[in-house]
């Protein structure tokens, strides 16, 4: 298979997203880290999002509530190449009525290689590692290649 090399900017594109009862800690997370957090992009679904501009003061772009489509905004925009970054605080013990969005956001960061935290240990390491601060390459498969491929055998 094809691969295109892709480039995550010094300036990350980050998505901050949480599931209700997750909210109030990826809120205290923010404010944790808000001087990594503010030299970057930010965005998240709807709710979160607001939240955390109100309890931190980031500047932090709201899309769509999670349930409303807002983790399939997030995903479109891991598509474009606009979103570098997620950081998810999901909550495991509690049944989410879209969990199907989540699946499909978390399967398409995964199939763009973008890196994701999903609890509050794996976002301190990935915030405090030394990646947050310079470009970083990495692979994504050729898509377009792929598709080509596919038809032709199809």
């Amino acid at each position: 298979m094809d691969y295109l090399s892709m480039t995550i900017g010094k300036q990350k594109n980050i998505a901050l997203i949480a599931h209700d009862q997750k909210k109030h800690e990826l809120m205290d997370w923010c404010l944790e880290h808000k001087e990594a957090l503010s030299k970057h992009f930010l965005c998240g679904t709807g709710t979160t999002a607001r939240m955390i501009t109100e309890y931190t003061g980031l500047s932090v772009k709201g899309y769509n509530s999670g349930p409303l489509g807002g983790d399939q905004q997030i995903g479109a925009k891991i598509v474009e190449g606009k979103i570098d970054f997620v950081i998810f605080f999901s909550d495991p013990l509690t049944a989410q009525p879209h969990d199907p969005d989540v699946k499909a956001l978390l399967r398409i960061a995964q199939v763009y290689d973008i890196p994701i935290a999903n609890n509050k240990a794996s976002a301190d390491f990935m915030i405090a590692s030394p990646l947050m601060e310079e470009e970083y390459e990495h692979e994504v498969i050729n898509f377009r290649q792929n598709i080509s491929e596919r038809a032709q055998t199809l």
